[in-house]
């Protein structure tokens, strides 16, 4: 999907986004933020939307939210609190390297054009040691996953995609190192995964 599909796909969305998912996505949030270390001070979330991270996160830590849509930001300002939201491309971060201590991405990867792209510039802005957590909705290596593939032509219209690999876009990071990996719902198509970035 283009960037420009992308915007109005998720000015249709923003209004009812919360509605449909947090529910059903609010305790994968929690569960995959319970593994970020006490010691991370500046926390950067990838694909914010309408920021249902952010009251989970440390109210001592320093947070920045970045999205693509404007519609989906208007949205999460009202649960910003002091965490600073940049409209911005998660193939094309911000912010200079090695910025953040942790490194959230949830429900972003299977929703950006690119996704070992918006893989690359997370391990970009995030400091060596630093922690990484994904949740989202993967296939395993080799998994046939029928009916996920026929539907993938589909969804890719909706904003998403179904038949994401995630060890294909981990094997583009050589510099991370998988802490955890975890089924977080339906039958372990979602997945909570834990990694953290080695130092060079």
């Amino acid at each position: 999907m283009s960037r420009h599909s992308l915007q109005l796909a998720y000015g249709v969305w923003a209004p009812i986004y919360d509605p449909a998912i947090r529910k059903f996505s609010l305790p994968l949030r929690m569960a995959s933020l319970a593994a970020l270390p006490p010691d991370a001070r500046r926390i950067l979330v990838i694909g914010v939307g309408t920021g249902l991270d952010l009251p989970l996160l440390p109210p001592e830590a320093e947070c920045a939210g970045v999205d693509f849509s404007a519609a989906m930001l208007a949205r999460a300002r009202t649960r910003a609190g002091t965490a600073w939201l940049v409209q911005g491309d998660a193939e094309q971060l911000p912010f200079a390297r090695a910025s953040f201590d942790a490194v959230v991405l949830h429900l972003i990867l299977a929703v950006v054009p690119e996704a070992h792209l918006a893989m690359a510039e997370a391990v970009r802005v995030l400091r060596p040691g630093g922690t990484m957590l994904v949740l989202d909705k993967f296939l395993r290596p080799g998994q046939h996953a029928p009916l996920r593939r026929f539907l993938a032509p589909l969804a890719a219209r909706l904003a998403t995609r179904t038949d994401l690999v995630f060890e294909e876009i981990l094997a583009s990071q050589p510099g991370l190192r998988k802490v955890s990996d975890q089924p977080a719902a339906l039958g372990g198509w979602f997945r909570r995964i834990h990694l953290e970035k080695l130092a060079p």
